[in-house]
């Protein structure tokens, strides 16, 4: 019996010496290395991407520069267009004939490739506003007494591009006062001019004026008043979206609507032509 209660006093002060030891510590989790945190970038990100295709084949408006990528005067309006709308733009080179098409099936969102706004597109596609009109005008030899009214040009021989706007607009306006050269192509009624066969060539002006700057053009200038006929001559170019892509065309006219009032679209204009095309 003492031996069982000294066996139980053991026991007893031992269970008492270990409660009195002190816990050992939880092992410490390794710290983790901070996540570097790079400087932040001072520009807002894009609200949304776009894709705009143009022919890059008709200088000065659209062109491929040296790098291969599409320039001009419609892509540097569509560069500011981009930035004002906070959107991130990738521009492509596409046939002309791929343009509509493409648009349509949604290879690309806004075409700006010189599209001169008429019924059939209106139909199919939602055009932007007008962002640039090129006249009709004369262009005739250096010193001819033309520079005034187109009534000057009465009784004079007037060449024009057959089955035309500008066609239609002569034959509206002097078919019973001139004698009226057809040629086939634009480039031929400019021959015509420059070896006296008319007296003066109407066309578009920028075309003209274009002809002018080149060595077989020196001969003549572009003058008399500019012909501005919505009825006949069309009332100029604007981009092609998509009709349902009512938000981003909107956008578009916004940023265009911005550029002509702050100066900005005269700005860029003046760096290709020397007359006002808006």
């Amino acid at each position: 019996m003492r031996r069982l209660a000294l066996l139980l006093a053991m026991l007893a002060f031992g269970a008492s010496a270990a409660a009195q030891q002190p816990a050992k510590p939880a092992p410490r989790a390794a710290p983790q290395p901070a996540k570097p945190t790079g400087p932040k970038s001072p520009f807002t990100p894009p609200a949304f991407k776009i894709t705009i295709a143009t022919e890059a084949a008709y200088p000065p408006f659209n062109y491929l520069d040296r790098k291969g990528l599409p320039a001009g005067f419609e892509m540097e309006l569509a560069q500011d267009a981009c930035q004002r709308m906070k959107a991130e733009c990738e521009f492509v080179a596409v046939k002309w004939d791929d343009l509509v098409p493409g648009l349509i099936d949604k290879k690309f969102d806004i075409v700006m490739s010189s599209l001169e706004v008429n019924g059939e597109r209106r139909r199919r596609l939602g055009m932007s506003r007008r962002y640039y009109l090129s006249p009709g005008a004369f262009i005739a030899a250096k010193g001819q007494p033309f520079d005034g009214p187109p009534s000057l040009l009465r009784n004079k021989k007037i060449g024009v591009q057959k089955d035309s706007t500008h066609a239609d607009w002569l034959d509206k306006s002097f078919r019973r006062s001139a004698q009226i050269k057809r040629y086939n192509t634009v480039a031929e009624a400019l021959k015509g001019l420059a070896t006296e066969e008319v007296d003066a060539v109407f066309g578009d002006k920028v075309q003209l004026w274009l002809w002018s700057q080149k060595p077989e053009g020196k001969c003549c200038e572009v003058m008399g008043q500019d012909i501005k006929d919505t009825q006949t001559l069309g009332v100029g170019v604007s981009a092609g979206i998509r009709r349902e892509d009512i938000k981003l065309r909107d956008a578009f006219n916004k940023a265009l609507g911005e550029m002509m009032s702050d100066g900005t679209y005269k700005k860029i204009s003046e760096k290709y032509f020397p007359f006002p095309l808006n």
